[in-house]
């Protein structure tokens, strides 16, 4: 299943790695590829995520998803 979140306040490669790290430590996640230009962050997992706890991983490096 892959599901795409907006996230706001990433500039750098440092901020992808942030995200990646934490998102990617999500039970079931098996891929997460952000773009830094638009903020897109395309998460593959094995079933459907609770959007909360991406919001919580994205929360702990430091950003937000976008409304």
């Amino acid at each position: 299943m892959q599901t795409t979140y907006t996230v706001t306040g990433m500039t750098c490669g440092h901020c992808v790695a942030s995200v990646t790290e934490e998102v990617s430590a999500i039970a079931g996640v098996t891929d997460v590829q952000v773009d830094l230009a638009t903020g897109a962050v395309r998460v593959t997992s094995e079933t459907e995520l609770d959007p909360k706890a991406v919001a919580e991983a994205v929360e702990e490096a430091g950003y937000e998803l976008a409304p």
